[in-house]
């Protein structure tokens, strides 16, 4: 018995040792997989890893390709500039995270301390602009308008300025050419942010700490083949960093150059008339409220009418570009964006939408005809319109009689076009519709209406087609408030409140009627309309407006030209067509227009027009006017800027004039004409980079369309109102067109 207790302890030992064992032979296995794992399957990646700990690399950025006019002047380019630039990686280590070198950095630069401190600072959602949105390793740009005296001293006082540089750099510049501005079309740059690094990594164009991408504009639409490819120069280095060798590396490839359809000198010319043009509005008088008009914003386009190309978009209010570069100032990005800016950033030719007004009813007229009604029959143009007591007046109550639908167009009738869209309500069946044809909401989606037109530029709008479904899905996100309001106000808002809480989701005569003459909830943007006279024009294909014409390599050696591209054909046939296109000839020189062409070449040049005055609600008229040529079409709108023909028509007609070299007695100076015909050729780019250019100069003043003294108003005997002279008038009459 006495041997028992020591045969268990001997047990229980060699249990344990076995565990033991156990134990160690299984953290030996696992240390052997990891090992195999390391160094077998994965030892490749970890090696290559690990020489990268080695490897320092320097960055030289690419040259960024120049975005020229059609004539290749360049709109914008690159230039050498003294940059002076601070390494938040090195402040950050100083005990005041170098608050006192940027605040010695800003008396070099004769400038305040907390304004070089804000480039500083990182940007997030509580830090206000400006801030600096780009990578906190990447050195940030201080000011790149140093002058070589202030460089000398930030380099020779280098314990004064540590982390601070102080180098020539090539940085963009946006030229103005001839005094063209071009901001909205051309955008801006910004740096990358780490976030727009990593979701690039794995892309086709990768970027860099040092890369400056496009945030608007051309900029952004063509940022990879402009932006080309950063050279980076690999060294080894020791674990001290001292360089004991050097790497593979990658050479810098400039980035191409992109030539646009814009014409730089008839940019300008758009750009000055249009502002001229809101300036006048300012100074006549609203005989709705008795106060000048606001014009506060406006917007011009000019197609090639056979290719959809852009050969000048201006709006306004713009800005100088040239703001953002080397990193924008507090004042600067207050003045681009905060309330009291009037939102210059927006590209208003595409962004911007409102009712067309009488521009529209170009489709309605098409939706009519489609719909079976005759373009050559008789329609009444009353002075009023009744619809169940509500009373729909024709343009200060006047009245033409029976006339078909061409004249309808000249004169802008909206009684015509009241009492089409409502026959065509009751053949819809009314407020019981069974199965609508919607002609008229049909042929504007037809038209292009409701969706982008695919022009080359960011951020396009859609605008609105107040259709059956969009009705229903308004009315369903705010039946809730409509209704609320509507049991407790008794006031006029609150009776409409109740009317849409109890019908509107229905297509009611009313909303038919206003939408027939471009009113109501109907939205487009000039670029839209543009599109869509250009189609008129050219026999009915939409195209696609386009602002690139072809992307040049740096040496010139590769070139892709940017076709123009059809997104569709407009509802009508050759023979509809011609009718609307007739109409609109008679818009220029006996309707509504007539008083703003008088004089202009019409058998050699023949124009067509149409003008439009949309009334918003709480707001002065929308001014719109839309013409074209053979070759040309030039569409304008100011927003609070009165009537079609009285604020915008003198305006168009000058850039006219100074596209034919036309003047105000129907005479053509070949060599005052700045653009008779769209330019076809490409400009040449030498294997240097030399771009063969033409040289501009800023646009002479081209004969004046309107009074001698730069006003809007009409001529001495135009008559008081702004109802359409009849045939039997002389066109020089002022005439005018609908609400």
């Amino acid at each position: 018995m006495s041997n028992l207790p020591e045969t268990g302890r001997t047990s229980r030992i060699t249990i344990r040792l076995v565990v033991i064992q156990i134990l160690v032979f299984s953290l030996l296995l696992t240390l052997g997989g990891r090992l195999w794992y390391l160094q077998i399957r994965n030892g490749d990646q970890y090696t290559a890893e690990a020489a990268d700990n080695h490897i320092q690399q320097v960055v030289a950025p690419a040259t960024r390709g120049s975005i020229l006019d059609a004539r290749g002047v360049p709109l914008a380019d690159n230039e050498t500039r003294l940059v002076v630039s601070a390494s938040r990686t090195d402040l950050m280590k100083m005990k005041d995270k170098g608050r006192a070198v940027l605040a010695r950095l800003a008396g070099v630069l004769g400038l305040k301390p907390e304004e070089v401190a804000a480039k500083v600072r990182l940007c997030d959602a509580r830090t206000p602009k400006p801030c600096w949105a780009g990578s906190p390793y990447q050195p940030i740009p201080i000011t790149d308008e140093a002058t070589t005296q202030q460089a000398l001293q930030i380099r020779e006082r280098q314990e004064d300025f540590p982390g601070i540089t102080a180098e020539p750099t090539a940085v963009r510049r946006y030229a103005g050419p001839g005094g063209s501005n071009t901001a909205q079309v051309l955008g801006y740059l910004s740096p990358v942010t780490d976030e727009e690094i990593a979701k690039a990594k794995n892309g086709r164009s990768p970027l860099l700490r040092s890369d400056q991408i496009g945030r608007s504009g051309l900029e952004r639409q063509y940022d990879t083949e402009l932006r080309g490819k950063a050279g980076v120069t690999r060294y080894e280095v020791d674990n001290l960093g001292r360089v004991i060798g050097k790497a593979k590396s990658d050479k810098a490839v400039p980035g191409a150059n992109i030539v646009t359809s814009i014409d730089a000198r008839v940019q300008a010319i758009a750009e000055r008339e249009l502002d001229q043009a809101m300036k006048d509005a300012r100074k006549e008088i609203d005989r709705n409220t008795g106060v000048p008009y606001k014009a506060d914003s406006g917007a011009v386009v000019v197609l090639e009418s056979k290719t959809g190309r852009v050969v000048s978009m201006a709006s306004n209010p713009t800005y100088d570009p040239n703001a953002w570069v080397g990193g924008i100032s507090a004042k600067d990005y207050q003045d681009l964006t905060g309330k009291d800016s009037d939102y210059p950033l927006l590209n208003r030719a595409i962004q911007g939408q409102a009712a067309p007004g009488s521009i529209f009813k170009v489709i309605s007229t098409t939706a009519a005809v489609n719909a079976g009604y005759d373009f050559n029959g008789s329609y009444n143009c009353s002075s009023a319109y009744n619809i169940g007591g509500q009373v729909f007046k024709n343009f200060e109550s006047k009245g033409y009689g029976p006339i078909n639908l061409g004249r309808a167009l000249e004169v802008s009738c909206d009684t015509v076009f009241y009492d089409l869209a409502y026959r065509q309500w009751q053949k819809d069946g009314g407020n019981k519709p069974k199965h609508p044809g919607d002609w008229f909401y049909k042929t504007a989606h037809q038209f292009g209406l409701g969706k982008e037109t695919g022009i080359d530029l960011p951020n396009e709008v859609r605008g609105r087609v107040p259709d059956r479904q969009w009705k229903k899905s308004y009315w369903e996100a705010n039946k809730d408030v409509w209704c609320k309001q509507g049991g407790k106000d008794d006031s006029y808002a609150g009776k409409i409140a109740k009317e849409n809480c109890e019908s509107g989701m229905r297509m009611r005569a009313g909303d038919s009627v206003n939408y027939s003459i471009g009113q109501g909830d109907t939205l487009v943007t000039p670029i839209q309309m543009a599109t869509i006279y250009a189609a008129i024009s050219n026999g009915g294909t939409l195209y696609n407006p386009t602002v690139g014409k072809a992307v040049i390599s740096p040496d010139g050696r590769s070139v892709h030209e940017i076709k123009p591209a059809s997104h569709g054909k407009l509802p009508f046939d050759s023979r509809t067509r011609d009718q609307i296109d007739a109409a609109l000839a008679g818009v220029a020189t006996r309707g509504t227009a007539a008083w703003r062409f008088e004089g202009w070449p019409q058998k050699e040049i023949p124009m067509h027009a149409k003008t439009g005055t949309a009334e918003v609600y709480g707001k002065q008229t929308t001014s719109w006017i839309a013409t074209y040529t053979a070759d040309y079409t030039i569409i304008m709108t100011i927003s609070q800027g009165g009537t079609g023909s009285g604020a915008s028509g003198p305006a168009v007609r000058k850039i006219y004039n100074a596209l034919y070299g036309a003047d105000d007695k129907g005479k053509i100076d070949a060599k005052r004409a700045l653009l008779p015909h769209p330019e076809s050729k490409l400009p040449t780019i030498e294997k240097d980079g030399t771009i063969e250019a033409q040289p501009i100069a800023s646009p002479t003043p081209t004969p004046s369309a309107s009074a001698s003294d730069g006003s809007s108003a009409p001529p001495s005997d135009a008559p008081a109102s702004d109802a359409p002279a009849s045939p039997e008038q002389s066109p020089s009459r002022k005439e005018d067109d609908d609400r």
